[in-house]
């Protein structure tokens, strides 16, 4: 994708009655979707208040031929919305240029009251590896202006993928500075690995204190906690300058819930937990460029799935907590075959794509580290039962399996931390071979600025005891990823500060994973 970049702005080079022509059903479905009301009705509806496009704009899931719109209506966002309790019909348009002077596809979508107004626009029939701008409209109001890129064509063997891998926002801790170096920085595709929003309740210590009361519980409340973090004006502009892939972690719901479980069951019943997860699960939804195969059915949400940027690299995309097991008290428990990190389903889809991606990368987005991390120094284990180290069985297995794919690289979150490591067949068998690397991105803000010497105190003497840590670090920033035929070279991207609205970026730390060779190392 890299090499269209500079050709973004240029006509495409297919014939254009032959490339409209391809999209003619796209471009039909929406025509007749469109709802125009008479010119009485019309007039006798209230205009919408001004200002709904307050949450701005986005795209995501990129295919060699589509990739979602999306926006929310929302002109009093911290307040439910603000919209009247009807469906509003909503234009959209997506063109070759930023002035809009060669639109290539247009219609209608219904924001509907039932999904907070939401609007989730599937366009296809566009060119593989192409970049496109979009806007919506509604009432005189036109949206800010959004960018996209499609994924490459799926047999192509050129060019690059520039990745971003972000996680773990947290409006209390800090503001989200990271995104404006991000935006510099020009990634084609930006992936989201969980912890969007943080449940948790308003600080008054708080750097930005988080809206409302209390922690969310009802849809409207977690509407409102996602309007609040989608105001941040970086996150704002890195949506609207390229297509994310999203998954959701624990506190986008409720820290360290397993499955229909959540972390403090003696407070929260089954039946209470279920409602919450059914408001969560809709809120995500509501507020993520994603497909209609992510609507919610309940407290069920289908979120894993996959893309491919032509030959050279598939993106699975895991989901960590839908399925799992309740987590282990013990270090019996955490090896015990019975738990489950990914349940039997999602379990054979992810061995199935790695086994037959046919790609040159393998790139598998997992919420929570995959890598061992033993807390303590010296003989003995402590491990985090929240992550991959407390389903052990289950993590082993899936190794066995990446000793035989090609080029395993696990893209992670959680940790807070940029931890960058060799993933090994057996982490109890210090000299078992390596079978790929796994970045774990740090935050964008969680736990806000770190002492740098209070956490090189801490963790620095445990490196014994991993010694397939490559890099440890306490920064706030994002993982940059330059995907080609030959290598992934990775860098870390740090800010200097998160407690200020403006941040001084750079490169702490450049890695690479050389084609063929698994692991990862510093160069």
């Amino acid at each position: 994708m890299a090499a269209e970049r500079a050709t973004a702005n240029r006509a495409a080079s297919p014939d254009r009655r032959r490339f409209l022509t391809a999209g003619a059903a796209v471009v039909g479905a929406a025509a007749s979707a469109q709802l125009w009301l008479p010119a009485t009705a019309r007039a006798a509806q209230a205009p919408l208040p001004d200002g709904v496009f307050s949450l701005g704009v986005a795209s995501g899931d990129p295919l060699p031929d589509g990739v979602v719109l999306w926006t929310r209506l929302a002109p009093d966002p911290l307040n439910g919305g603000g919209m009247p309790d009807r469906t509003v019909p909503v234009q959209w348009e997506i063109s070759r240029d930023s002035r809009f002077a060669t639109s290539v596809r247009r219609g209608t979508a219904q924001a509907r009251p039932e999904y907070g107004h939401s609007v989730h626009v599937d366009v296809r029939g566009l060119l593989p590896g192409r970049v496109y701008w979009y806007r919506f409209r509604v009432d005189g109001q036109i949206s800010p202006v959004g960018r996209t890129r499609t994924a490459p064509q799926p047999l192509g063997t050129n060019g690059s993928l520039r990745l971003a891998l972000a996680s773990c926002q947290n409006w209390q801790h800090g503001y989200f500075t990271p995104y404006a170096d991000m935006l510099a920085q020009d990634p084609d595709v930006v992936l989201f690995v969980g912890d969007y929003i943080y449940e948790s309740g308003p600080s008054a210590t708080a750097v930005r204190r988080h809206e409302g009361s209390g922690e969310p519980y009802t849809l409207t409340q977690y509407r409102n906690r996602y309007a609040q973090y989608r105001s941040d004006p970086d996150l704002k502009r890195m949506h609207a300058h390229a297509p994310w892939v999203v998954t959701f972690d624990d506190h986008e719901v409720d820290n360290d819930f397993a499955g229909e479980i959540p972390q403090d069951p003696d407070k929260q019943s089954h039946d209470a937990f279920t409602a919450r997860l059914t408001a969560a699960y809709q809120a995500y939804y509501e507020h993520m460029p994603v497909r209609a195969t992510a609507i919610p059915n309940g407290p069920h949400i289908r979120m894993y799935r996959s893309f491919r940027f032509g030959r050279l690299a598939r993106l699975n995309v895991l989901d960590t907590r839908q399925y799992r097991s309740d987590q282990a008290v013990s270090q019996e428990g955490a090896q015990d075959p019975a738990l489950t990190m990914l349940g039997a389903e999602q379990k054979r889809w992810l061995i199935d794509g790695l086994r037959n991606s046919g790609t040159r990368w393998n790139l598998v987005a997992s919420q929570i580290m995959m890598a061992e991390t033993d807390l303590l120094a010296g003989p003995g284990k402590l491990w985090y039962y929240d992550a991959w180290d407390g389903y052990q069985a289950e993590r082993n297995a899936l190794l066995k399996e990446l000793a035989s794919v090609r080029n395993p690289v696990v893209l992670s979150g959680d940790r807070h931390l940029t931890m960058i490591s060799d993933l090994k067949r057996d982490f109890a068998a210090p000299s078992s071979p390596v079978v790929g690397a796994e970045f774990v991105g740090t935050s964008i803000s969680s736990n806000g600025d770190q002492d740098q010497a209070a956490f090189h105190a801490q963790w620095d003497p445990l490196k014994a005891d991993n010694p397939h840590w490559k890099l440890i670090d306490a920064h706030r920033g994002y993982h940059l990823f330059d995907i080609r035929r030959d290598a992934v070279d990775a860098q870390v991207r740090v800010v200097d500060t998160v407690l200020r609205p403006k941040a001084t970026a750079g490169t702490l730390a450049r890695l690479r994973v050389t084609d063929g060779k698994p692991g990862v190392r510093r160069v």
